[in-house]
């Protein structure tokens, strides 16, 4: 599998080409990479790759596949593209988000924590919904200033990508 990862403003072409645990084979662009990588429990990520150390730590941003990377030295604002992300670019759209009136998720997972109720108004930016999917917790923020007019989930509840979560008035 490929995919693009944007660190500020290069993009690399990053595959996996073999696993075996936390041993990995990589290709970024067309150099390939023996790394030995774990998630630890304080979620940050542990990089081996040619006898010298890395820890990284990804923050989201409220986007599911934008972070905030931060090495000893430097912070990074990171995206994964992925198929997903590239055909909604492709089709002229500004990639995952939300509608004006919605709040949803593009992949599935599970409902953490919802920080709205119905009737409730909320400023853009705002987060509404904690969602935890593959490992990490994301915030989803209200794209615009309006009322929470109807919430579709509750807290605990499993939910499939591009379900919507909560519409807004």
């Amino acid at each position: 599998m490929s995919l693009d990862i944007k660190l500020n403003n290069r993009t690399a072409t990053v595959e996996i080409l073999g696993q075996q645990g936390n041993l990995l084979e990589v290709r970024v662009d067309n150099k390939i990479y023996k790394i030995d990588l774990m998630h630890t429990a304080d979620g940050t990520f542990s990089i081996i790759e040619d006898g010298h150390s890395y820890d990284i730590e990804l923050m989201p941003t409220g986007h599911p596949k934008k972070y905030t990377a931060h090495t000893l030295y430097n912070i990074f604002d990171l995206e994964i593209i992925d198929a997903e992300t590239q055909y909604l670019l492709n089709r002229g759209g500004s990639g995952i988000g939300n509608s004006d009136n919605t709040i949803s998720s593009p992949m599935p997972g599970k409902v953490v924590k919802i920080l709205v109720f119905e009737g409730q108004e909320i400023k853009e930016g705002e987060t509404a919904i904690i969602i935890s999917a593959m490992k990490m917790e994301s915030e989803y923020k209200s794209p615009k200033t309006g009322i929470v007019k109807r919430i579709f989930v509750e807290e605990g509840a499993t939910i499939e990508a591009n379900q919507i979560l909560i519409e807004l008035e």
